[in-house]
């Protein structure tokens, strides 16, 4: 007897879901959740970010390190003006001292400033020469030979 060949019918397979297909089967995300999954999806991206800003901050912000170097060279400034400053203090100083104590100094500006001479000296006033109008110079200083000693 001959075996009839039957067809037989294989079960249907269903095909896998696709997310596609998830999504349109689940009621829609709200917005707090998408934006979580956002967050969760680019975390990295946001640190690198983040840091970034912070490294960027850290050189070139106000109290960064460029402002520090900044303020560095500024207080330089200061402290050798203020070295200089107590220098001509020292001096100033030193000058009051000696106005008040030693003789020949108190001579030397009744003499200079206030023309005054011992007795029996005389005192002769000359008008400086005028300048060579061919070589102008600066105005010179004036010495007081006494007053710095």
């Amino acid at each position: 007897m001959k075996k009839r060949l039957t067809k037989t019918r294989r079960p249907k397979v269903r095909a896998a879901k696709r997310p596609a297909a998830v999504a349109a089967e689940n009621p829609r995300e709200t917005f707090t959740e998408q934006l979580g999954s956002f967050f969760r999806r680019n975390m990295n991206w946001f640190l690198v970010a983040g840091l970034a800003l912070l490294l960027l901050q850290d050189i070139f912000g106000t109290h960064g390190v460029l402002a520090m170097h900044r303020s560095q060279v500024e207080a330089r400034k200061i402290q050798q003006e203020i070295n200089q400053l107590d220098k001509e203090n020292q001096a100033l100083q030193n000058h009051v001292k000696d106005l008040k104590t030693d003789p020949a100094t108190i001579e030397c500006i009744a003499r200079e400033d206030m023309g005054l001479a011992r007795p029996g000296e005389h005192i002769f006033k000359t008008q400086p020469r005028p300048a060579d109008p061919a070589h102008p110079t600066a105005p010179q200083q004036q010495q007081q030979p006494c007053s710095s000693q």
